[in-house]
């Protein structure tokens, strides 16, 4: 097994170790020391760094194995590493507000989309310097097994608009969560927006997003002035807005700055440096991609340099990217109909007399017999009539 050196500067920080490949032999050594510098490399006794994640001028990340773990648990060791040689002064200040950036850290750790703490040390070991002693400080976080933007955003080329609207929403709820506690992240990136592998096997199926590296995080100073804070100068350059570059400001709509930058760099498949004009001091993005209105109106707001021309807060950047609500629907106006006068009311049924009854049909006459011929009868009616 190999571990890998944590003392910033050491000239060979791999270290092979045969008998590390034995599982019984890897729970119980007691220690490992660098066989360049002398730098203890089971962190506390527990953390085996494997490799070297990143590095930049405030610390280093190293992936890691917790051996207190049945699994040997996967997880991400931090390094603070203060610039420079720190007067005793200094150093007490640095480890005041790492251990403030704990504490921030631990709390914001219980949302679903922010990497768990598991721990928080500082390391005091000899120095190359004979005599004298270097302090460090640790944390130890979650690790996500995934893939970050930066490198999404390589293997795509750009994303579509349904990926960059599912995207916003996710991270503009962790923000929300975050600008709530009091909090501003401060180094909003692709490469600090970690994709998580997606579990099970079916097609289509993404992982969730998770909002990465604390590292810049500082707590929003409370009383006068509240919203803002000073920066120590740590940010991404083309992401950062104007504040944070030239007065050390930052604000919760800070963020909302970087985050718009991070989401039309990741439409555009562009470097912010080719979406800004300097000289107008605009951004022009609309131009490399097909966006909806609404959604390019929504970045076009993040993206002002003014920070109080912005949306105020991630919840409302939130509300703005809602569909407007349909209109009620409008009835018909009546039609104009002409004044005719009231009909009479019918006459009520219960009123009417009934028509009268059909008379029943007679039954059909019997035939009058023939009258009987009487010749005396005639003879008399004859003489009769000529009497008269």
């Amino acid at each position: 097994m190999q571990l890998h050196c944590t003392r910033p500067g050491c000239p060979r920080p791999l270290n092979s170790f045969a008998d590390l490949d034995d599982n019984q032999t890897l729970k119980t050594v007691q220690q490992k020391f660098c066989t360049t510098c002398g730098m203890p490399l089971i962190l506390i006794g527990r953390y085996l760094p494997l490799k070297l994640l990143g590095q930049g001028g405030f610390g280093a990340a190293f992936l890691a194995r917790d051996r207190y773990t049945p699994a040997m648990r996967p997880c991400v060791v931090k390094q603070f590493q203060p610039a420079g040689t720190l007067t005793p002064s200094q150093l007490a200040t640095a480890q005041g507000l790492f251990e403030r950036e704990g504490e921030v850290l631990e709390q914001l750790g219980t949302h679903p989309q922010i990497p768990d703490l598991y721990a928080f040390f500082e390391l005091t070991v000899p120095s190359f310097q004979p005599g004298k002693e270097d302090k460090f400080f640790y944390l130890v976080q979650e690790f996500i097994d995934g893939q970050d933007l930066e490198e999404e955003l390589a293997d795509k080329g750009r994303l579509s608009e349904p990926e960059v609207r599912e995207i916003l929403g996710e991270i503009l709820e962790v923000l929300t969560f975050v600008h709530d506690n009091q909090s501003i992240h401060r180094d909003i990136k692709p490469s600090n927006i970690m994709r998580q592998k997606p579990s099970g096997t079916m097609i289509g199926n993404k992982g969730k997003v998770y909002l990465l590296d604390f590292g810049a995080v500082k707590q929003v100073a409370t009383g006068a002035g509240a919203g803002a804070q000073s920066s120590t100068g740590i940010y991404s350059m083309g992401y950062a807005p104007p504040e944070q570059m030239s007065s050390s400001q930052v604000y919760p709509s800070s963020d909302l700055y970087a985050l718009a930058v991070t989401c039309i760099t990741l439409l555009t498949g562009k470097q912010p440096a080719d979406l800004y004009d300097p000289y107008h001091n605009t951004w022009n993005w609309r131009s490399h991609t097909q966006v909806s209105d609404r959604l390019a109106d929504v970045l076009d707001r993040m993206l002002l340099s003014t920070p109080n021309q912005r949306f105020p807060s991630a919840r409302d950047v939130l509300a703005a990217l809602k569909p407007a609500p349909a209109p009620p629907p409008v009835s018909p106006a009546p039609r104009p109909t002409s004044v005719t006068p009231p009909s009479p009311p019918a006459p009520s049924t219960s009123l009417q007399k009934p028509p009268p009854a059909a008379p029943a049909p007679r039954p059909p006459r019997p035939p009058r017999p023939a009258p009987s011929f009487s010749v005396l009868e005639f003879l008399a009616g004859a003489g009769f009539a000529g009497f008269e």
